[in-house]
């Protein structure tokens, strides 16, 4: 359901709204990939990440750009994740990051070093063939910004119900 919403939200909102700046492109559909369960084999994610930006070039025509950034993002997440969860597994029983589950300073460095990825790698793959460094610098940091700002408002306003891994082995 979530992979519906925020496609939808994406093509038909956020790629909708006109532009307040040619450096500022907002992106929120790979939250889907940040908000997965930890429990996912890295084979599922990355099948996920890609399934995921493929649809968005599905709709928006461009031919594997949202694809590579998502399945990087994918590939990175698990390392990222095991940074920065505690090595005591008592004191961590959620299913998938939150703020809840990882706190709010991790979840936001979580948040942010994969918006920062995602984003370089898909400007960097946009402007590979023009543009100046300058502008490719100002476009990451802009469009980056504005998605951390969705992001967190996303998680203010909508809080998820959190689920409690168990130990039924």
């Amino acid at each position: 359901m979530r992979f519906v919403l925020f496609i939808f939200v994406q093509v038909y909102v956020l790629d909708k709204i006109p532009h307040l700046h040619k450096f500022i492109t907002p992106y929120i559909y790979y939250l889907f990939i940040l908000w997965l369960p930890f429990s996912i084999s890295r084979q599922w994610l990355l099948i996920t990440g890609f399934v995921t930006g493929l649809t968005l070039d599905y709709f928006s025509m461009t031919p594997g750009l949202h694809a590579a950034a998502c399945t990087l993002v994918a590939y990175v997440r698990p390392f990222i994740i095991n940074i920065l969860t505690p090595r005591d597994s008592s004191e961590f029983n959620y299913k998938e990051p939150s703020p809840l589950a990882m706190q709010w300073t991790p979840y936001a460095v979580y948040v942010f070093i994969l918006t920062l990825l995602h984003h370089g790698y898909l400007v960097l793959l946009e402007w590979l063939s023009f543009g100046s460094f300058l502008d490719f610098l100002i476009k990451v940091v802009a469009t980056t910004g504005i998605s951390l700002l969705l992001i967190f408002t996303v998680e203010l306003l909508f809080p998820r119900k959190l689920r409690f891994r168990t130990n039924t082995a």
